[in-house]
């Protein structure tokens, strides 16, 4: 066995400060010389792009219903490995999802950040809003340390503390009550380390860049009340698992893939790119933005989620790019789109009190509108009921949906190739298909089925000949 060092960042519930704590070490940590491999709980998207913005590496999720335990262990343990530089130390860090033990229903922790610690083996780091709290704050540590024999609490940051009589106090009654449990440090409250939030969490860190003066607060913020020295050497095992999270075999001369990624479309896992590369595609990156067409000699196209609809008049203005596109359609190009790229797809969205009227591509046959409130949220699975660019019928398929816009009814000649549902109840038919483009609202992981990849990498294969 070999000893690595990580720990998994959690809270009691949402709102403690999980996130600004965890970018907090991380800058510190990376301040330092350490080799930081961020990684993040659950299907979130936002997180890791700031987790990438102060580390300077990819954060990777890590979600065990969309992809299993197998994949979860192999993708960590593969990715602590690709970032292992002997001249510095690395140092996982995980930032977990909600509170520490919940997940899907409320009888298990399937699905939570317990089960991601678990799972890799790390320590937890418990994240206290110990705001108007003393004695009871150790009471609540003294539940979550001893809930679940499969976790480790390794300690406690306690966040928003009113005094230094205050963090005094705390740490008193958490020696007193719980010996065993570390405390890592107590931070005061300070409201110009916040991060703005919008419709779908907080804003993105391409819409929100962090200044070099806001990672240096967050460094030295973490220097002064934590005990990093401590929290670095927290250790596990990172003996390698017997099978990493991999791809089904593919066979043939790599295919160019080109994948939108810029300010409206930047939600995707960094796993579905790496399996993608595995499978034989060559990524090419551009811009529905800012770029007058697509990249030159493709053979497939992906458009991930994002946020079109606030990007709206740019991404209708530019008609190069929505031409490129149309055309690739016609031309039978595989493509696949999940979300803001199945919205990109559409007719456009309608004009609202918040909105202009803008239009898109129109490869499917509806317009989209913004909605007041949350359309849905939540995970999904898809079984394939058609042969598609991503599978054979029959394949099931796991991710998840957020969105709060809504598509028209889809006319019946658009085909349907998914049958979705949400723990066990049938949602409906989705997964709109017009030649070889496959759109959806589902953001799909590739983990969740090692065929994914293969199978969209091999129908890229079969358009180039």
């Amino acid at each position: 066995m070999s000893s690595m060092n990580g720990f998994l960042i959690a809270a009691p519930h949402s709102g403690s400060g999980k996130t600004t704590v965890s970018l907090a070490i991380m800058a510190a940590l990376a301040r330092r010389g350490a080799g930081v491999a961020p990684f993040k709980c659950g299907p979130d998207f936002i997180d890791p792009g700031y987790h990438r913005a102060v580390t300077g590496s990819p954060s990777i999720n890590l979600d065990a219903w969309m992809c299993g335990e197998e994949f979860v262990r192999g993708t960590f343990q593969a990715n602590l490995t690709r970032r292992d530089d002997q001249s510095r130390p690395t140092i996982a860090v995980i930032e977990g999802v909600m509170g520490l033990f919940d997940g899907i229903g409320a009888s298990c922790i399937h699905g939570s950040s317990a089960q991601i610690a678990a799972i890799t083996g790390v320590p937890v780091v418990l994240v206290v809003n110990a705001r108007g709290m003393a004695a009871s704050a150790a009471a609540l540590v003294s539940g979550f340390a001893g809930f679940d024999p499969h976790v480790t609490l390794a300690g406690v940051i306690f966040n928003n503390v009113g005094s230094d009589s205050h963090g005094a106090m705390l740490r008193e009654v958490l020696a007193t009550h719980c010996p065993e449990i570390a405390c890592f440090g107590c931070i005061p409250r300070d409201p110009s380390l916040s991060i703005p939030s919008r419709h779908l969490g907080l804003v993105t860190a391409e819409d929100n860049p962090l200044s070099d003066q806001f990672i240096m607060h967050l460094a030295d913020m973490a220097e002064r009340w934590l005990d990093l020295e401590k929290l670095s050497q927290l250790g596990f095992d990172g003996s390698p698992p017997a099978k990493s999270g991999g791809v089904a075999s593919g066979s043939g001369s790599p295919v160019r893939v080109a994948v939108a990624r810029d300010g409206a479309f930047c939600f995707i896992y960094e796993d579905n790119l790496r399996l993608l590369q595995e499978a034989g595609a060559e990524l090419l990156f551009f811009s529905p933005l800012y770029d007058a067409a697509l990249p030159t000699n493709l053979h497939g196209i992906y458009l991930p989620g994002g946020y079109p609809e606030l990007y709206a008049e740019q991404l209708g203005g530019n008609r190069g790019m929505r031409e490129s596109i149309l055309a690739a359609v016609a031309a039978n190009m595989p493509v696949y789109a999940e979300c803001g790229g199945f919205v990109y797809l559409t007719e456009g969205i309608d004009a609202s009190e918040n909105q202009p009227h803008v239009d898109f591509t129109g490869v499917f046959p509806v317009r989209c509108r913004m909605l007041p409130r949350r359309k849905a949220l939540g995970y999904r699975q898809a079984e394939l009921t058609e042969h598609t660019i991503i599978g054979d019928a029959g394949l099931t398929v796991r991710g998840h949906e957020f969105h709060y816009s809504e598509a028209g009814t889809m006319p019946e000649e658009v085909e349907r190739c998914y049958r979705v549902s949400r723990q066990g109840a049938v949602l409906g038919m989705e997964g709109f298909r017009v030649r070889n483009c496959l759109a959806s609202y589902l953001h799909l992981h590739f983990g969740s089925n090692p065929h994914i990849a293969a199978a969209f990498v091999n129908s890229c294969r079969a358009y180039r000949t």
